[in-house]
């Protein structure tokens, strides 16, 4: 048996008037999602446990099959993992590069989306402008990372990507005017380059969790394949063969076949379940860009779910459970703690089918997220 877990961030939404009151999930052409969904089981899961933010670092824990009410502890310290970073007696902050106005609007949470490697620089520049009692580390695009002493984290962080177009709050608490002094400070560092982002923006900070082991936990021997260093993170955490695919950037133009391959790949090579995790539908829900939520969808479908569906059924028996992370509304540009719809397909049997939408699924009681591994798994 083989197992398969698709998640398309953030594709869950709202009724779109540019889309004449559909979803972007209702809207798009999806055959193969809907002859998936046509027998199979859907309903609907909470991903985000009560008393949480509703990030993916939240969501994508509970579809990896952890509680996050146990075992969340920010949303750096994952991103930290996925580049190996050591948090003994540390903290991370996750760094983002972003565009502030004089006006003191956050105008862009991406700022700009730079290329990794020209961000790479001016996170150099920064550790080496403000480095000491901290340190800063680059990641992916505008995804960075920073640690700090454990007695930094009594502060209140606003996510960048839930101010966009209103005014840039700063942090508050205990450590504030650190964190404050810094982002004012790297404005300076980042006049030097030729970038749209004008600054650093501080976040999501935590020490490093605790979790086990995803074969410990389940056994089965897992792999992973994802364009961000949070879903990476959350893999290298879990004990999971982390495979990077060239061209996967985790925007519009991302490597939707290379995603694929690697999946069908690590499952013919022994994994017995895979994780494909793609951003393009969350960054479209974030920009407010109806037309890039839609195609991203029908990439998934077109360019994913064909061609891995039919590698699977050369391969034997496989089970395969389909759902976003969250829900990114394009009319609210972030993310809700709504349920979202969720898919569990078997080869062998057929479902009681439904479609996969958010209107089809809004009567079903909400599942735990958390508990559909096990259910994939038959446990």
């Amino acid at each position: 048996m083989k197992y398969v877990v698709c998640i398309p961030d953030g594709c869950a939404d709202e009724p779109v008037d540019e889309l004449g009151g559909k979803t972007p999930l209702e809207y798009a052409n999806l055959p193969v999602l809907a002859g998936l969904a046509g027998r199979s089981t859907v309903g609907r899961a909470q991903t985000i446990p009560v008393g949480l933010p509703p990030g993916s670092d939240v969501g994508n824990m509970a579809i990896f099959g952890y509680d996050p009410s146990r075992y969340h502890t920010g949303r750096a310290p994952i991103e930290a993992a996925a580049l190996g970073l050591d948090l003994t007696g540390r903290i991370a902050y996750r760094c983002n590069l972003v565009t502030v106005s004089a006006e003191g609007t956050m105008v862009d949470f991406a700022g700009g989306h730079p290329d990794s490697a020209h961000a790479a620089e001016v996170i150099r520049a920064l550790d080496a402008a403000l480095g000491g009692e901290v340190s800063f580390h680059p990641g992916v695009q505008y995804r960075h990372i920073m640690l700090a002493p454990l007695d930094w984290a009594e502060a209140d962080c606003y996510p960048p990507h839930d101010l966009t177009g209103d005014p840039a709050l700063m942090p508050t608490g205990p450590t504030a005017a650190r964190l404050i002094e810094l982002m004012d400070r790297s404005r300076d560092v980042l006049r030097r380059f030729d970038l749209a982002a004008t600054q650093i923006w501080l976040w999501g900070q935590g020490p490093g969790p605790a979790m086990p082991r995803f074969v410990d936990r389940y056994g089965v021997r897992a792999g992973l394949c994802t364009e961000v260093d949070l879903v990476r993170g959350l893999g290298v955490m879990a004990g999971m063969d982390v495979v990077e695919v060239e061209g996967a950037n985790a925007w519009f133009d991302t490597n939707y076949e290379g995603m694929r391959d690697a999946a069908i790949e690590g499952l013919a090579s022994g994994a017995d379940l895979w994780i494909v995790h793609i951003e393009a539908s969350d960054e479209a829900g974030h920009a407010g860009d109806v037309g890039e939520k839609v195609k991203a969808l029908e990439n998934w479908d077109r360019r994913v779910l064909a061609g891995l569906t039919e590698a699977l059924d050369e391969m034997g028996p496989w089970r395969m459970l389909l759902l976003p992370d969250h829900a990114t509304p394009l009319r609210l540009k972030t993310h809700t703690s709504d349920a979202v719809p969720y898919l569990l397909a078997d080869s062998r049997q057929t479902g009681p089918g439904g479609s996969y939408t958010e209107s089809w699924v809004a009567g079903h009681t909400p599942v735990v997220a958390h508990e559909l591994m096990a259910t994939l798994l038959q446990q």
